[in-house]
């Protein structure tokens, strides 16, 4: 076939695709970290007792962002694979049933944003403020999702088929709109904490609508179609092999936040300890989440070429992938290192947080540069739909490892507790390189032979 009429996954070289691919979804990431961060300033900048509110509610936050993004890495991974098969129908098939299920997650967070939101609230304090700054927060960001599943599924479909700049674009639209939004509904409007929230629930509805036009009025290579469609078990089961460890993966960082909260309970600055360690992963986003970028990359071009039995181009794109990572992570960890103070400063920390904070972050970041090798690795088995090996990395790094370290380093002291984090990142990644080798003795050393 020619190279004009073969997905460019299969053919064009795999550095500049890399790039090529990587590059709008980094710069969005990182306009969606930029998102974040501001999200808090705005709020800390409004009070300090409504930042920690949005801490308290930032593990359901996750877990909603949990199950859209798995949900869509599923269907990701499933679309490249079948493209890469040749499989045009049961890729059109994915691609429509990711829409259904975005719809489904919806619905399911609409009754537990109902139900759940004052008793989770309530269990972590005892300041009657707080707690309702926290329930409005979570309550608004919970009921109306609709727009952040719907989105993300849409951005996940197209980012299956190589078409990494629509996907920038809606993200974009979404967190560019939220920034804007902020001081309006915060300050202007004086709706405090409950505005944050509003902002962003704007600014993913009127992104999905975005993504909604473009999916029904441009030409994708692949069609969603829901003309005489019937919800096929076999295709959600496969979308859900991938999405659910992906879920997991995701959902770990909430409950592991819950617990380790739990655990600095004990001291007694725990309100800003509990703040320090909200701020850290909104830092670390900056960090991180062009490292997700990355990974947005990489899995279609992975998942093509492991549907298409190119192991050479399956490897190279690994090994490319660890390398820019590392690089990245570099960076973090050297701005990380010798600037935390300035960091902690755009929050309005005082003397204690910055005391405690600088402390953290220098401790924390520690884990950056093995993590720049276990988050490739975690892609790839994605991409070759061996999930569960994502989720028993996810695992291992957020939860198994670092909550048992955290629990018993709380004994020494509030400082030791942060050596949790590199300590389960490391061990993390010494699995994840037994887990590739296995996987590619057993599969993909044979692959295309």
């Amino acid at each position: 076939m020619e190279n004009g009429k073969e997905n460019k996954m299969g053919y064009a070289p795999i550095f500049k695709l890399i790039v090529s691919m990587s590059l709008p979804a980094i710069f969005s990431m990182i306009i969606q970290a930029l998102y974040n961060i501001v999200d808090s300033i705005f709020v800390s900048m409004y009070s300090m007792d409504g930042l920690t509110a949005v801490s308290l509610a930032f593990p359901i936050q996750m877990l909603l962002i949990a199950v859209s993004v798995g949900t869509g890495v599923g269907i990701n991974s499933l679309v490249s694979r079948r493209l890469g098969e040749k499989r045009q129908h049961e890729a059109d098939s994915a691609a429509t049933h990711g829409i259904v299920l975005g719809i489904g997650n919806w619905i399911v967070f609409l009754i537990l944003g109902l139900t759940i939101v004052k008793p989770f609230i309530n269990a972590f304090t005892d300041n009657p403020e707080i707690a309702e700054m926290g329930i409005d927060y979570l309550s608004v960001i919970m009921i109306y999702s609709f727009g952040c599943f719907l989105e993300v599924i849409i951005e996940k479909t197209l980012q299956a088929t190589g078409n990494m700049i629509f996907p920038m674009i809606f993200m974009l639209t979404g967190a560019l709109l939220n920034i804007a939004l902020d001081p309006v509904f915060i300050f202007v409007l004086d709706m405090g904490v409950k505005g944050a929230a509003i902002a962003t629930v704007l600014g993913q509805i009127v992104a999905m609508v975005l993504a909604v036009i473009i999916l029904v009025f441009r030409k994708h290579a692949v069609k969603i179609s829901f003309k005489d469609v019937k919800l096929s078990w076999i295709t959600v089961k496969n979308i859900y092999a991938v999405g659910i460890p992906a879920i997991v993966m995701q959902s770990i960082t909430s409950l592991m936040l819950v617990l380790v909260n739990l655990i600095l309970k004990k001291f007694s600055n725990s309100d800003i300890a509990i703040s320090v360690l909200n701020v850290y992963f909104k830092l670390q986003s900056f960090v991180f989440m062009p490292c997700f970028g990355l990974n947005q990359g990489l899995l279609p071009i992975m998942g093509y070429n492991y549907g298409a039995k190119n192991k050479e181009r399956l490897i190279k794109t690994l090994k490319y992938g660890v390398t820019i990572a590392f690089c990245i992570m570099t960076v973090g960890f050297t701005v990380f290192m010798t600037i935390p103070n300035v960091l902690l400063g755009m929050f309005n920390a005082d003397k204690e947080m910055m005391d405690i904070g600088c402390v953290a972050l220098r401790i924390i970041c520690l884990c950056f540069l093995p993590a720049a090798v276990g988050i490739i690795f975690i892609s790839f088995f994605q991409a070759t739909g061996h999930g569960m090996r994502s989720m028993l990395i996810s695992l291992l790094r957020q939860l198994v490892i670092l909550v048992p370290s955290a629990f018993a380093l709380s004994y020494i002291s509030l400082n030791a507790v942060w050596f949790a984090f590199p300590i389960a990142e490391a061990m993390a990644l010494l699995f994840a390189i037994l887990l590739f080798t296995n996987l590619y003795n057993k599969e993909i050393k044979t692959l295309g032979g």
